[in-house]
């Protein structure tokens, strides 16, 4: 072990936030060992700005709820933590950490229970990768160093502590962090881990709880490096573990959306984790759409159903939260209406609550090359920017449009119809020309032969002596008529 200078490490108490030092105050002053460990350290060292910070402490949970009284929260049965509130801020409280006496394991190796305290020397060994060993005191400005981890950072080298086979072995989320951390930052992966790396291996993730699985996903999608480790999670055969039917290709779709979640994250603007799952499972919704149709069921029903059946089968992998399966359909079910919108409607359309991530979700689909949008993206661009009177003006060129190209369609469907003519020449049975008003289209009397009405000749001619022909009109007071539905 090495102690270093913190501020020669590039670190000082002016980079911390005052969370974490009341935090690391509150339980020195109560006679206990407090240091701040883990990515706040390495980011800090790397001259990223942190956005969390953890600590770690020699006083064990039930210690620490003593110390802060309401603000703590112990959390965690495989890992049981103390959440420390500081103002708005939550602080993740750890306690050293030593060996298992009694290892609760799988069968695959993963442990299942992990609460044995111990000292800073055992944590260290307990912990993963070097890069996250370095534990900062600021009030002492020291660095305690226990495995060279300063040298990893220096180089970008991502190395595990131990055999990465058993450490793997022992928690396969730890091959979501390999790759997580090589994308964020942009780190060489330790040739010792390529060599274990192997599908076979990948496949202890189908041990993980889908729920923890889902929590390292949105890790994955909030990385701010989404782009870069895409292709990772299919070169390393992660893809598969994660999500159920989606097929291990990046599609222009997906690229697009990937690179614009990055930019968002850099510019400090918010996302929705959801949204990317949408994105990612589209496909899979719309070949779901299509066997519904074809099998004759309502368009409506059928996205309903198909978007149920992809979020079912994708709880087998990672279990969305309801909240967050619910804003994943009303997306998709927003893209047709979005697509053909009535036009008394599109003003109340752009108020939906969906309308900005369904929005979003369209122009996307369209700069990628999805021709299905008919260019609606741009059309719904443009409307938001407009003022009252051109947003009148434009929904009436729509309305317009929108029956012209209805009148298209009804013409090319009346012309794809045969005419009589056109099929089996039939012999009409009477040559009469068809009545001109609604009064010849009444039904003559039946002719008989052996009776006929007075005033009608063999023919079924009417003369000028008929009862019909000499029937008064009589004017009917309108006045007294109750027009409306009839019963």
């Amino acid at each position: 072990m090495q102690t270093l200078r913190a501020s020669k490490c590039g670190l000082s108490t002016a980079l911390l936030p005052a969370s974490i030092l009341d935090v690391i105050d509150a339980l020195t002053k109560a006679g206990y060992v407090a240091y701040i460990v883990g990515g706040g350290v390495r980011d800090l060292m790397l001259g990223q700005n942190p956005k969390d910070f953890d600590a770690v402490t020699n006083a064990t949970p039930l210690q620490i709820k003593e110390v802060f009284g309401r603000r703590c929260r112990i959390i965690g049965r495989r890992f049981e933590l103390a959440h420390v509130y500081s103002g708005r801020e939550l602080i993740e409280v750890a306690t050293f950490r030593a060996p298992p006496k009694k290892e609760v394991t799988s069968s695959a190796g993963m442990i299942l229970r992990d609460n044995n305290w111990g000292t800073i020397e055992q944590d260290f060994i307990r912990r993963d990768f070097s890069i996250n060993t370095l534990y900062y005191q600021p009030r002492k400005d020291i660095i305690l160093d226990f495995c060279n981890a300063v040298d990893d950072v220096q180089s970008k080298t991502l190395r595990l502590l131990g055999d990465p086979q058993t450490r793997f072995e022992e928690d396969p989320v730890r091959m979501l962090r390999a790759l997580r951390f090589a994308a964020k930052l942009n780190f060489s992966i330790d040739k010792n881990i390529l060599k274990v790396f192997t599908p076979e291996l990948t496949h202890l993730l189908s041990d993980v709880s889908p729920h923890r699985l889902y929590d390292e996903s949105q890790k994955l999608f909030t990385s701010g490096h989404l782009n870069r480790v895409l292709p990772m999670l299919i070169q390393f055969d992660v893809w598969k573990q994660l999500f159920a039917e989606a097929k291990p290709k990046i599609t222009l779709f997906i690229e697009r959306v990937a690179k614009n979640t990055d930019q968002r994250i850099s510019i400090g603007k918010t996302i929705n984790p959801a949204f990317f799952y949408a994105v990612l499972l589209w496909e899979i919704f719309l070949e779901r759409c299509n066997f519904y149709l074809s099998k004759g069921v309502v368009p409506a029903e059928a996205r309903a159903q198909a978007g149920l059946d992809v979020l079912k089968r994708q709880a087998t992998r990672t279990i969305i939260p309801r909240f967050a399966e619910t804003f994943i359909r009303e997306v998709w079910e927003m893209q047709t209406r979005l697509l053909n919108p009535k036009p008394q409607q599109i003003e109340a359309l752009s108020g939906h609550a969906r309308f900005r991530a369904g929005f979003d979700f369209l122009l996307l689909r369209e700069k990628s090359g999805d021709e299905t949008t008919m260019g609606m993206g741009a059309w719904w661009d443009a409307y938001q920017l407009m003022s009252v009177d051109e947003k009148e003006r434009v929904i009436g060129q729509y309305n317009r449009q929108r029956t012209r190209s209805r009148r298209q369609t009804q013409s090319v469907d009346v012309s794809e119809v045969k005419t009589p003519h056109q099929q089996t020449e039939i012999e009409p049975l009477v040559n009469e020309p068809e009545p001109r008003s609604r009064r010849t289209r009444k039904v003559k009397p039946h002719l008989d032969e052996r009776v006929l009405e007075k005033g009608t000749s063999q023919s079924g001619e009417i003369h000028a002596d008929h009862p019909i022909l000499k029937r008064k009109r009589v004017k009917r007071d309108l006045t007294q008529v109750i027009f409306g539905p009839t019963q």
